[in-house]
């Protein structure tokens, strides 16, 4: 349900229905892809944001939140049971990745993966695209999970890789707006059953689809969780191609990590041909990012195998004869000692073994600034931060600006404002450093597993956690805690702002969070 208070006594809104869609876009700054800008940045510039926040209690028997009960809300919006992606914003609309226990479509049962779009300004739910599961449970497309990937939004155009791990182009208006073309298959791409599914206003409206699995051969190992990139006509998209159930075998090492497709169509453009696959440690989930580093413009990305990668945009015609991403240069973001023992490897899922980078790199002052992690089901680790000179070329392994070893394994992002940087790690804590120097400034602990990562606006820090807590500190070298908002359901994705709106997305409800909101 999408529950908005000044709408509240106006309109009897029932769970799962529609709640004023189509009304007027916002004229406030968007914020269209994961980062908020190409460069993955998680820093907004939004003033006024609300420290002071009570998220409400939920009406007796139901999943409804009672915004007579809250502080600060400007509205909310029912999700599923379960929230990985982060929410991002333009064209009037919110969208948000979850899954399909908390059905729009009351006909359409069942575990599906979901995007839904919601109305910037009221909450109301316009459309959802229903991704029916590949049944490969736990291996490709974990039961439940849903929908990971943040879209990104562009020229009337929403695009998002599908826990199918596919490549699909939307109509941000979804149906209400015709079924455009060149795909018009709607009804029996979303049906899970074979029976095709009856199309309203409130289903999307795809564009085109390009399918990982069936045209390269890969293997995405337990979600697909890119969140694509655009940079002019190009859409830089990982595959999310992995090691099996075993976490022992790769079942496609030779198919491409990352690619790079038309947004026009979807067509492949290029791939990688740095043989991230043939050395994958459990599956290369980041998201790519770009930056021009002394004018030169890069793709900067962190890969399965624990490198980080630059290459240039425009793809180009490789030694084989197909069109690949030439590789500028890369970066070990494992040190040595976490690769290797008395000269033997060291197991990939150990305490002190190497990790791969699941977070995004983040692209500031002609650096790039990465962190290594494994899969917060493998527990805990050593970590590292690197601060990497991008200009380099080659193999630049152990060439780093400088590095920070006193912080966990991570799937965060950081974010880099006012020459500090903002990275928190899976076992809870927040750390403050010195972008520059890798001086430390402080360190909070959360107490509470760290899945999201940090959002700095309004010379502030937002960071979720597991305990369903909002920490809300001082964006400054000196450690000052403001609040700690608790929401009570775990916080798995990373806060974003529009204007001066809060989004936070819970595993079960979408919040909007503004000032004077009573």
């Amino acid at each position: 349900m999408s529950i908005n208070k000044f709408a509240t006594g106006i309109l009897a809104v029932a769970i799962g229905g529609n709640m004023l869609a189509h009304q007027h876009k916002s004229s406030q700054p968007d914020w269209p892809m994961w980062g908020g800008t190409v460069d993955r940045n998680m820093v907004g510039h939004a003033t006024g944001l609300p420290v002071d926040v009570e998220p409400g209690d939920f009406k007796r028997g139901t999943d409804e939140i009672d915004l007579f009960t809250t502080k600060n809300v400007h509205w909310v919006a029912k999700l599923g049971s379960q929230a990985y992606g982060n929410p991002t914003v333009g064209g009037g609309k919110v969208f948000v990745g979850t899954n399909n226990e908390s059905p729009r479509d009351g006909n359409q049962l069942g575990d599906r993966g979901v995007l839904m779009a919601f109305n910037q300004e009221t909450g109301g739910f316009e459309w959802q695209l229903l991704i029916p599961k590949l049944g490969a449970g736990k291996v490709s497309d974990w039961e439940y999970v849903g929908l990971c990937s943040s879209p990104v939004i562009e020229d009337g155009k929403v695009y998002v890789v599908t826990n199918r791990g596919e490549a699909v182009c939307l109509d941000i208006d979804g149906l209400a707006d015709g079924n455009d073309g060149p795909f018009t298959d709607e009804a029996n791409y979303m049906s899970a059953d074979g029976d095709p599914v009856e199309m309203t206003d409130q289903h999307a409206d795809i564009l085109w689809i390009y399918d990982m699995r069936e045209e390269l051969g890969v293997f995405p190992h337990n979600v697909s969780s890119c969140s694509p990139l655009i940079v002019d006509d190009i859409l830089y998209v990982a595959t999310s191609n992995g090691v099996d159930w075993s976490h022992n075998n790769i079942p496609a090492p030779f198919s491409p990590a990352l690619v790079a497709l038309s947004k026009t169509d979807g067509s492949l453009l290029g791939e990688e041909a740095s043989q991230v696959s043939e050395s994958v440690l459990h599956a290369s989930w980041s998201s790519p990012a770009y930056g021009e580093i002394e004018g030169k413009p890069l793709i900067i990305w962190g890969g399965g195998d624990g490198f980080c990668y630059a290459y240039e945009p425009k793809p180009a015609i490789g030694p084989d004869g197909y069109a690949i991403l030439k590789e500028v240069w890369r970066y070990d973001s494992n040190p040595p000692e976490y690769r290797t023992k008395d000269g033997k490897p060291i197991k990939y899922a150990t305490y002190p073994g190497p990790s791969e980078v699941i977070s995004t790199v983040v692209v500031q002052d002609d650096k790039a600034f990465v962190l290594i992690g494994q899969d917060p089901e493998h527990g805990d680790g050593v970590g590292m931060l690197s601060a990497v000179d991008a200009s380099l070329e080659g193999d630049i392994s152990g060439k780093a600006v400088w590095t920070y070893k006193d912080i966990g394994r991570t799937v965060s992002t950081p974010s880099i404002y006012n020459g500090m940087i903002f990275a928190a790690e899976y076992d809870g804590d927040i750390h403050c450093l010195d972008a520059s120097t890798g001086e430390v400034h402080w360190v909070h602990p959360t107490e509470s597993r760290i899945w999201g990562s940090t959002l700095v606006a309004d010379g502030k820090v937002f960071l979720p956690n597991e305990d369903g807590q909002l920490v809300v500190l001082e964006a400054s070298k000196e450690k000052k805690l403001l609040n700690e908002i608790e929401f009570y359901t775990p916080i798995y994705s990373s806060p974003v702002v529009a204007g001066n709106v809060l989004f936070v997305a819970t595993q079960t409800h979408l919040y909007a969070l503004k000032k004077g909101s009573e």
